[in-house]
């Protein structure tokens, strides 16, 4: 259950970190002020749950920073992690209800989180928002069946790099900045969560990270701080061309 800590003082819309990625990208001035008035961040600790599968959800929103998974659970208890949330994913569907997944902040998560029915009222009054949204729906669209490819057809070695460059190139686009030169950033993923996700067992997912090093693909820092000295090689070792294939 959310208590006080949870909520944390608001920012102005212009100061975002992913003000140019989220679904108020193309809003202008005047729209950003009637957001505004229906918006209100929370933060999550890392492990904690955002969202309860199949609980009603009274906002929609977008991540700020950190990260989170989407997993459904299986009458018998099994549970599947079948999506990543990363800074300027959004969550929640208008016009739906309930909730179709457990969120599970994966690091400690900030949301910009909109009260449900005033931004489904303000979608009807705002091309912008709906359109942006739409776009947005459409490009995890094509994620998900890239991914399909990823999990069904690439080699062990190619799937890990796939989800490298996934986090890499986010993480670049929501500091673009950080494009000059080697790209670096902290992974969000135990090994295990890993594995979980690209359907590897613990041991190759250790095995293939640690040939990746060895190759001079990657650099590595503890378990989860990366260095990516050449992203084009990276991209080669995913098996993707030089456009990025499923990483819009």
């Amino acid at each position: 259950m959310l208590n006080e800590k949870n909520f944390v003082v608001s920012h102005e819309c212009s100061d975002c970190p992913i003000r140019h990625r989220a679904v108020c990208a193309r809003c202008e001035s005047d729209e950003l002020t009637r957001l505004e008035e229906i918006k209100y961040y929370r933060k999550f600790e890392a492990g904690s749950h955002v969202i309860w599968s199949g609980d009603r959800m009274d906002f929609v929103g977008s991540v700020v920073s950190g990260i989170a998974t989407l997993t459904q659970t299986m009458e018998d208890g099994r549970t599947q992690m079948v999506g990543l949330l990363l800074p300027s994913d959004f969550v929640g569907r208008p016009g739906r209800e309930g909730a179709a997944y457990d969120v599970v902040a994966t690091t400690d998560l900030t949301m910009c989180c909109f009260r449900k029915k005033p931004f489904e009222e303000m979608m009807q009054r705002t091309p912008h928002i709906a359109h942006r949204l739409l776009e947005m729906t459409l490009d995890e669209l094509d994620a998900a069946r890239e991914w399909m490819l990823v999990l069904g057809r690439k080699t062990a070695r190619e799937k890990i790099a796939s989800l490298l460059s996934i986090i890499a190139r986010r993480d670049a686009s929501i500091h673009p900045g950080k494009v000059d030169g080697p790209l670096v950033f902290d992974l969000p993923l135990t090994r295990e969560a890993m594995a979980d996700y690209l359907g590897l067992t613990l041991e190759t997912v250790s095995r293939q990270i640690s040939a990746l090093k060895r190759d001079g693909v990657i650099e590595l820092e503890g378990k989860r701080h990366v260095t990516v000295p050449n992203m084009g090689r990276l991209m080669e070792e995913a098996g993707d061309d030089s456009d990025g294939g499923m990483l819009v």
